[in-house]
C-alpha cells in the first residue's frame, strides 16, 4: 500500500468539495462539511501546517467513508 501523501486543510477541503461535501461553517481554525447523505467532516485548517497520518486516516475512513485506494484516485 502506497504512503500517505502530505497534505495541507485546504488540499483535503478540495478532496472532500470533489465527493460531494458542502463547506457548512468554520469555527476557529477548524473547517465543518457536510453531504447531503448526513455525513458530516472536520478538518483542520492551520495555514502551512499538514495534517498528521493518524488524522487523515480517520477522515478517510470515518469521515468521508471512502477507501484508501478512492482516496489516492482523487488526489491525482
Amino acid at each position: 500500500m502506497a504512503k500517505l501523501p502530505k497534505l495541507t486543510g485546504k488540499e483535503l477541503a478540495k478532496i472532500a468539495v470533489k465527493l460531494g461535501f458542502v463547506f457548512d461553517h468554520q469555527t476557529g481554525s477548524h473547517m465543518v462539511f457536510k453531504h447531503p447523505d448526513g455525513r458530516k467532516t472536520t478538518i483542520p485548517h492551520h495555514s502551512g501546517e499538514e495534517i498528521g497520518p493518524g488524522l487523515l486516516i480517520k477522515i478517510i475512513k470515518c469521515d468521508l467513508k471512502i477507501s484508501r485506494e478512492r482516496f489516492f484516485r482523487l488526489i491525482k
